[in-house]
């Protein structure tokens, strides 16, 4: 086998700085570090584009981003206000950029979502390095194409959910391993960095930083040149370098005296540990997931309310149209790259890079498609650097190979089982360009009858043939992100691509998604998760929408009437927003309504505002509600402290009752925001309220929710302000 290897120690080029920048390795073609740099160019700018429309985009990471900002006690917890009341249900290592970034240029959309670019294009760039170093500088360019034009990565590095790092950083992991593997001198260096690595990506989003572990240490521990006995030993080195860069915020964090930091979100007993291995661990994998929204799937292919597990899942009409474009060609390329490299020696990088790429890919694709816990369709940014790396490597090996009739047909299998594919996603949304559609299959099946012959013809036309092909892949999925890149993205569940290209389509707030009947995941028809009401939204709306009654919110106990759907309140937008965009939640569409509370923020008006503005200074928290979401939409429109009962889902044990009479006791806390009164979107927080005056309630075991919800009802007098119910703590009736 011959591939397009380059050295691994160049000589430097001559020149100025800006000469070798632009020039690169002296050995390089001309045209490959331009190449390199315009790929880099092309995704900042691609992936800056319309940033502002998703405003701030997930507003419950945007609230914990804002009080990191204000706050570096709340910064190094993750916590969700800057009084440090509780925290997000995740470690904070995803929001220290953003927080940094907010802390030095102020609050708004671009502060806290450019960081998130910037890990994308860190990304292109370490995933080109990585695939070149053997492979060569076409193979690089391929890859990180391929990764820069994945729908789901589009989407997913223009939004501050912890994805963003977790993906850079598990590059930069495999990109070390890969370094390690080249030669037994100073393997050992390139094994700790990948520790440091791992040990981070577990600081942005827990176990799932360690899916890739066994595939990269077996792989090490069989290909890695040197003695068995070294080999192990740097592993365990690497080991404890990764143990040390995660457990060092992980010790702090289960010493510090429970009384002097903030509760840990999504936990039932104030434990990271807990949280880690329960509702952030294997309750994703078996669907036991304590406090959280419920319903986790079946398995065996059986639907169940995170969707259908099994071998399809990543081909399904959810998921489908945000990863799984070149999903088979990098499959195809997977087993074309081993058996080319199959009688290599034991050391040879090429299938050790197979080994490592294609380990990674199988094993999260495996684990994507049978957990029976909470899942989105955004996850799957974590397949797009592994996917994107075979596609960028097994094109190169089989162009090297091409002279061989099996590798000819290989690449044409490939082209052809591609543009096929291509062909059945962009069939599911045959109204939106539906001539891309057979252009895809029509040039995909020249390309693939050329890729044929691709030994026997002139080799310029051969590149232009696999040109057609490689041009005919990325079709779709370069509609698929251009359509992302054109829309807003709020809430916390988010797709990529045309409405109806994931299952319910990408509805208000950029993104929502329904379940089978129009319910949300554990609920009934329009429902909410704990509910205990129906909703009466026509035609699976979402609830909220106009019309219609709005589904029960998440532990309520009476519905909430349906506003203007999406229609959002005036407002003076914060800086770096769009005009006419609410404060509370930013984005077309986002908050208002019903739809405030679990999922997505409510829309805060300038009454709701000024109210919780005046006096701001004498209180710790402005205010209190039931559920991060909601407590996110006021903090971010006053940039003041709002206390999350019971955290993300208001199912947390924090506060209980007695804390929080006696934080009002204290005079803590100026306001409870409890529903919308008339229903007109201006808040909703989504707790409902029955004829009782009762609000909010749920709580996870030994939760206070709804009795603090009572209790508040029952003491203090209700004023409505700009359409929501707010209680003044400190005027008793």
């Amino acid at each position: 086998m011959t591939t397009m290897s380059t050295a691994a120690h160049a000589a430097p080029s001559r020149g100025g700085p800006l000469v070798r920048l632009w020039r690169g390795r002296a050995e390089d073609a001309p045209w490959v570090r331009p190449a390199f740099l315009g790929l880099l160019a092309v995704t900042t700018a691609l992936y800056l584009w319309n940033l502002s429309a998703s405003g701030y985009a997930n507003s419950f990471y945007s609230a914990a981003v804002q009080a990191g900002g204000e706050s570096w006690k709340a910064f190094f917890f993750g916590s969700l206000d800057a009084a440090n009341a509780i925290t997000v249900d995740k470690p904070p290592a995803a929001l220290w950029p953003m927080a940094l970034s907010v802390r030095l240029f102020g609050l708004g959309s671009w502060q806290i979502l450019v960081p998130e670019v910037l890990m994308g294009v860190a990304t292109v760039a370490v995933l080109y390095a990585a695939v070149r170093r053997r492979f060569g500088a076409g193979a690089g360019l391929i890859a990180g194409a391929v990764l820069a034009l994945t729908p789901v990565a589009a989407l997913m590095f223009r939004f501050n959910n912890p994805d963003a790092l977790l993906a850079l950083l598990m590059t930069v992991a495999v990109y070390c391993v890969l370094r390690a593997l080249e030669q037994e001198k100073g393997a050992a260096k390139w094994l700790v960095w990948a520790g440091v690595a791992f040990g981070f990506a577990f600081l942005a989003k827990t176990l799932q930083a360690f899916l890739i572990l066994p595939p990269l240490a077996l792989v090490y521990g069989v290909c890695a040149p040197g003695a068995i006995g070294r080999r192990i030993g740097r592993l365990a080195l690497a080991g404890l370098a990764m143990i040390v860069s995660a457990g060092w915020w992980v010790a702090l964090v289960e010493l510090w005296p429970a009384a002097s930091r903030p509760y840990v979100g999504g936990s039932q007993n104030n434990s990271f540990l807990e949280l880690t291995f329960g509702y952030n661990g294997l309750g994703r994998i078996n669907g036991n997931e304590t406090g959280s929204v419920g319903g986790g799937g079946r398995g065996g292919g059986q639907g169940g309310g995170w969707g259908e597990t099994g071998i399809g899942r990543m081909f399904n009409d959810s998921i489908g149209g945000q990863i799984s474009w070149l999903l088979p060609a990098a499959l195809i390329l997977l087993v074309a790259g081993l058996v080319v490299t199959w009688r290599a020696p034991r050391t040879d990088t090429a299938r050790s890079a197979f080994l490592v790429w294609g380990g990674s890919l199988l094993i999260t694709l495996a684990v994507f498609s049978f957990m029976a816990g909470i899942f989105h369709e955004y996850y799957t940014v974590a397949l797009a650097p592994y996917l994107a790396a075979l596609v960028g490597m097994g094109a190169a090996v089989l162009w090297e190979e091409r002279t061989r009739w099996l590798a000819s047909a290989a690449l044409a299998v490939t082209v052809a089982a591609t543009a096929v594919w291509g062909w059945t996603l962009l069939g599911r949304t045959p109204d939106w360009l539906p001539w891309l559609r057979w252009t895809v299959l029509v040039a995909g099946s020249v390309a693939a009858l050329g890729l044929l012959f691709a030994g026997r013809i002139d080799r310029r036309l051969g590149l232009a043939v696999a040109g057609l092909g490689l041009a005919a892949g990325l079709a779709g999925p370069f509609a698929y992100t251009l359509e992302t890149l054109g829309s807003g993205h709020q809430g916390s569940i988010v797709t990529a691509g045309p409405a109806g290209g994931a299952m319910g389509g990408r509805g208000p707030g950029g993104g929502m998604r329904m379940f089978e009947g129009g319910a949300f995941p554990g609920g009934q028809g329009g429902q909410m998760p704990g509910g205990q009401g129906q909703g009466q939204g026509q035609g699976g709306q979402m609830p909220g929408g106009q019309g219609g009654q709005g589904g029960q919110m998440p532990g309520g106990q009476g519905q909430a009437q349906g506003g203007q759907g999406g229609q959002m309140p005036g407002g003076t937008p914060p800086q770096g927003m769009p005009q006419g965009m609410s404060r509370g939640e930013g984005g077309p569409g986002g908050g208002g309504g019903g739809m405030g509370g679990l999922l997505n923020g409510a829309s805060v008006g300038t009454e709701a505002e000024a109210a919780l503005l005046a006096d701001a200074d004498d209180y710790t928290w402005v205010a209190a509600t039931v559920g991060a979401q909601n407590a996110a939409s006021y903090q971010l429109a006053t940039e003041k402290p709002v206390m999350a009962i019971g955290g993300f889902n208001g199912s947390d044990p924090s506060p209980t009752l007695a804390q929080f009479k006696q934080y009002v006791a204290e005079g803590k806390i100026h306001y409870f925001i409890g529903g919308s009164e008339s229903g007109t979107g201006e808040s909703a927080t989504g707790t409902g309220e029955d004829g009782g005056g009762r609000m909010g309630g749920g709580g996870g075991p030994g939760g206070g929710n709804s009795e603090i919800s009572t209790w508040v009802s029952e003491t203090f007098e209700k004023v409505t302000i700009g359409g929501a119910t707010f209680y003044d703590l400190t005027q008793e009736k």
